[in-house]
């Protein structure tokens, strides 16, 4: 089939490589011509395992191509899909200017029958606006089809999500438009779910919110444990062998990041307040993920005190998540920007998210380390922050006898409690019985680092 993929960010790039390894002709379309020719080059403007080789291979033999001229990408495609940003606004809901746009040029360059399909994460209702902006827009009269396919990609696993999905949900208003689409995942062994338009924006939404629910609730468990010396990790193991519950998204943490959590579950509150329905649940679930951060701080404060000056802290991970180099909405980046403002100098580094994240952080008081034990060197203190699997396999011997303190916070629970404690280190974990003494809810950090 010739497709066309609007939008080469983490799902419009990931989609047009893997539409194309599965043998269909097609065009990558984005407005950023300096991303445009980095991808022609063979360099990749985002970071995701196997993603590099499954271009190359495409562009080589003669599958993908890529362009800024949103009307030769459209040409000949019988699919057209828009896979743009919808990033939260100042309200909580999802800005969808970039949807918009996108309609309205497909609008002005359609020249014949088409399905246009919105991958991208948007609110109910959202392609039914579509329809109406594209219809607005044509010079004549030329029928097309308005589609719903959300995108369940997990970052730093997307090209194997995408190849391999649990489910693909289609939805339209147009049978044709569905049966269509169901063609162009015919090869995949996985369940297909046919709905309206409205049906399939929910259901990205409630998946979403659903995850990051779990995360919360995990976290609130963890708390718990802390305050009644139990371990969480053996009470998610117990929870997760229910087939029920599932061991998934069952990791307590400093809290979930990312592009998608946060401004997914916002929006989903948002509309659930424009429904005027207050989604009680869901706001607990914002309110949990935000205090803990200030738990792990809590923790730092109670050890280093409330003025940091002078002390220097090593921060293993900048990145939202391991096998990503994506710094937005890092929960690593937001505790390392309070911990700058209380006076430490930070010792920082990060596999694959440095560079990103040198936009957000600065130089001020941050050295950006070459590697793990380049960060610790001379630490008062260790802060991990992103669950990349190398941070769990340094030789910690030599970590302890290159840092000046002995306190370690991990803030994802990566490391094995009886080995840290036997080196000799003060460990923090989250929701786990260490040698670390817990400070719980101190008023400093709930006055101070969340204003």
């Amino acid at each position: 089939m010739n497709v066309c993929v609007i939008g080469t960010g983490y799902v419009g790039l990931i989609a047009t490589a893997v539409f194309a390894d599965w043998g269909n002709n097609v065009v990558g379309v984005d407005i950023d011509k300096e991303k445009i020719d980095m991808i022609k080059q063979g360099k990749m403007p985002i970071y995701e395992p196997g993603l590099a080789e499954v271009v190359e291979k495409n562009v080589k033999e003669g599958r993908l191509t890529f362009t800024t001229n949103i009307g030769d990408g459209i040409r000949d495609a019988e699919i057209v899909f828009i896979c743009v940003g919808t990033p939260q606004d100042d309200t909580g809901a999802a800005d969808l200017s970039y949807v918009w746009g996108a309609a309205e040029e497909i609008g002005k360059n359609l020249n014949g029958y088409k399905i246009i399909v919105t991958k991208s994460t948007v609110p109910v209702g959202t392609n039914e606006k579509v329809a109406m902006i594209v219809k607005d827009n044509l010079k004549k009269d030329i029928p097309f089809d308005v589609a719903s396919n959300p995108e369940f990609l997990k970052e730093g696993s997307s090209v194997e999500d995408m190849r391999h999905p649990d489910r693909t949900i289609l939805g339209s208003n147009s049978q044709k438009a569905i049966d269509t689409l169901k063609q162009l995942y015919a090869h995949l062994n996985t369940p297909v779910v046919e709905c309206n338009l409205r049906t399939a924006e929910m259901i990205k939404y409630a998946s979403n919110a659903f995850l990051a629910t779990k995360i919360s609730f995990i976290n609130e468990i963890a708390q718990i444990c802390e305050r009644a010396g139990a371990d969480v990790s053996v009470v998610a193991d117990g929870m997760g062998l229910d087939k029920r519950i599932g061991r998934a998204f069952l990791y307590p943490s400093i809290g979930y990041g990312g592009s998608c959590f946060p401004k997914d579950v916002a929006a989903l509150y948002r509309t659930s307040t424009d429904q005027a329905y207050d989604f009680k649940l869901l706001r607990g679930v914002m309110e949990v993920n935000e205090r803990q951060k200030e738990y792990y701080l809590d923790n730092i404060v109670g050890e280093l005190g409330k003025n940091l000056d002078g002390k220097v802290i090593a921060c293993l991970g900048l990145s939202f998540k391991a096998n990503t180099d994506d710094v937005r909405k890092s929960v690593a980046l937001t505790v390392i920007q309070r911990l700058r403002g209380l006076g430490a100098a930070l010792r920082v580094y990060d596999p694959k998210g440095t560079d990103n994240s040198k936009d957000h952080l600065g130089d001020a008081n941050i050295y950006y380390a070459s590697d793990s034990y380049d960060a610790v060197e001379g630490a008062d203190a260790l802060c991990i922050l992103t669950e990349w699997k190398e941070f769990q396999e340094l030789d910690f011997g030599k970590v302890k006898e290159l840092m000046k303190g002995n306190y370690v916070f991990d803030g994802r629970n990566l490391l094995d409690i009886n080995t840290i404690q036997d080196l000799g280190f003060t460990y923090f974990a989250i929701g786990r019985p260490t040698n670390g003494t817990k400070k719980i809810s101190s008023k400093f950090t709930r006055s101070v680092l969340l204003s």
